[in-house]
């Protein structure tokens, strides 16, 4: 398999952690977000939305969006499972992936706050701002969606797909200063799961394209 992958993208992010849980090898290729090489010809050929991640299966086919293709490897590596079995309990995952992925993460990624700084002529300070004023909101439904939560790991004794979800985006918010101390269910899960080796080896430190200092 072949991951195209930016170090510090939130959903490249994912889809490594989802890659190192299941202990499937994939060779990297980084897609350099800053320099643009997202919107390149040779790479809107892999993926005409000019994303990332892309998924190059080794039949050749061709996948793209991470929650998408978190589900596809569940269907095919079932081992170690990402969603619980029963149909309840999996639509509570999906419910805090989708709180993630479509409520805190489209407001906060680099195509927005670069429209914000170039278009908009908003300054970095400014962007500060906007994270301060968004990333709560999401952060404050999903610890209120965890209260409940006994366990190890966000929905179960082992990391599961609303971990994979959830890491990345602490990630991002911590990178931004965000106060992490109203969400102790967030920060105790989180921490458990960068204890874990596929969670190391997946952090954006340890990719090929990150940043030597």
């Amino acid at each position: 398999m072949k991951l195209y992958s930016y170090y510090r993208s939130s959903a490249s992010y994912r889809l490594r952690i989802a890659l190192k849980l299941k202990g499937i090898a994939y060779d990297y290729h980084a897609v350099n977000l800053l320099q643009a090489e997202q919107r390149c010809d040779a790479y809107l050929a892999i993926n005409p939305l000019g994303l990332v991640p892309t998924l190059i299966l080794d039949d050749g086919a061709r996948l793209t969006q991470s929650s998408a293709i978190i589900e596809y490897l569940e269907e095919t590596h079932p081992e170690p499972a990402l969603l619980p079995e029963n149909p309840l309990a999996r639509a509570r995952v999906r419910s805090l992936v989708n709180a993630v992925a479509c409520e805190i993460q489209p407001l906060c990624n680099s195509g927005v706050t670069e429209h914000l700084k170039k278009v908009m002529g908003v300054s970095d300070a400014g962007i500060g701002e906007w994270y301060q004023r968004w990333m709560p909101r999401g952060f404050g439904a999903v610890e209120e969606m965890l209260e409940t939560a006994s366990t190890a790991f966000a929905t179960g004794d082992a990391p599961g797909m609303a971990d994979i979800f959830l890491v990345p985006q602490v990630y991002n918010a911590r990178r931004f200063n965000l106060d992490m101390a109203p969400y102790p269910n967030i920060t105790r899960i989180v921490d458990a799961c960068n204890e874990l080796p596929a969670f190391i080896e997946a952090a954006p430190e340890q990719q090929p394209d990150a940043p030597s200092s």
